[in-house]
């Protein structure tokens, strides 16, 4: 071990892509999946998923050492946190975005140097087109499963304490643009018992999000339409919210939905934003500015501070704008119609 804190924390820099890596890949090979059902030794995981007996040993050390599993003699078995989090079936599961993570982000992250020379995302350099990644996830049923789980575990870790950081039991109609699957429109109806719900997303999100729309147990007044937020009219709502949007684009579009759903709330009527915010002197957190070199490679967009948010929030008409940080993955901005 280095005990020069110095170096430790550039080595650890260094080898933080192999920890990733090694989640990643035993993600993809349905490694956890496989144990979920029972216990095995190296040997017979390796013949039920046809793998290297020899290099998938290797591998189900490192994750053991990394504690996604653990193993007690010859027998490999999912620790909590992998069963929670890792396997497809969990309701909890991120591992549909771990899978985009591994099959897009890394790749788009490789052309991070040229991002920096050229101040533009590497959709095309990485894969030729934006479209043909996304086409590549909603391609079949198995693969929107896939992406829109990943997509509903990582909103399902924030959403209960978004919904909570501003007294929103005023309102009496949210209408989530962009909503996936209703994971905010689930926990705001949950701890709002006057508040219905509308989710509005693309046609092919509505049969997994009418999925877990049902299990929810709020059906009766979560509902789910399909559009375009940026080219139709939106649905009446005394309160919509844009979760992880306005970070993918670029000021002037941003100014134009802004003022589109300004335009459409009632007097005292208001918007809820979730995003990842920026420290004012741009020193933190870590998170956010890892997320906000994120937006360079994959986006159009950026994360931005709250003067940032307030700036285009007043442009677009809002009065008053409100703060809240959740010590979560987003934060909580709550701009009011006056």
């Amino acid at each position: 071990m280095n005990h020069d804190p110095e170096a430790a924390n550039i080595l650890d820099l260094i080898e933080a892509f192999r920890r990733s890596k090694v989640m990643f890949t035993a993600v993809r090979l349905g490694i956890f999946d496989q144990l979920a059902i029972a216990p095995l030794s190296c040997s017979a995981l390796a013949v039920q998923l046809s793998l290297d007996r020899p290099a998938l040993s290797r591998l189900l050390n490192g994750c053991v050492s990394l504690r996604l599993l653990e193993r007690e003699g010859e027998l490999y078995s999912n620790t909590n946190a992998a069963t929670r989090f890792l396997i497809k079936a969990s309701p909890e599961t991120l591992a549909g975005y771990i899978v985009y993570s591994d099959q897009s982000l890394y790749k788009l992250w490789d052309h991070m140097d040229d991002a920096i020379r050229e101040g533009t995302n590497r959709w095309t350099q990485a894969f030729g087109s934006r479209s043909a990644l996304f086409d590549h996830y909603f391609r079949d049923e198995t693969s929107t499963r896939s992406f829109l789980a990943g997509m509903h575990g990582f909103g399902q870790l924030a959403s209960p304490r978004i919904v909570t950081a501003f007294d929103l039991s005023r309102f009496v109609h949210l209408v989530d643009l962009g909503g996936a699957t209703g994971h905010l429109s689930i926990a705001a109806c949950k701890e709002y018992p006057s508040l219905r719900a509308t989710v509005l997303d693309l046609p092919a999100v509505e049969p997994f999000a009418r999925e877990h729309i049902a299990a929810s147990g709020f059906a009766d007044r979560v509902d789910f339409v399909t559009g375009d937020f940026f080219a139709q009219d939106l649905p009446k709502a005394d309160l919509y919210v844009l979760g992880r949007i306005l970070h993918d684009w670029d000021d002037p579009k941003i100014d134009k939905l802004l003022r589109k759903i300004f335009f459409s709330l009632p007097r005292k009527g208001a918007l809820l934003v979730t995003e990842t915010l920026v420290d004012d002197d741009r020193s933190g957190p870590v998170y956010t500015l890892m997320q906000d070199l994120n937006m360079l490679a994959c986006t159009d967009g950026r994360e931005r501070t709250e003067a940032e948010y307030s700036a285009l929030l007043q442009s677009a008409g809002f009065a008053t704008v409100q703060f809240r940080r959740t010590d979560s993955l987003v934060d909580a901005i709550l701009a009011v119609k006056n």
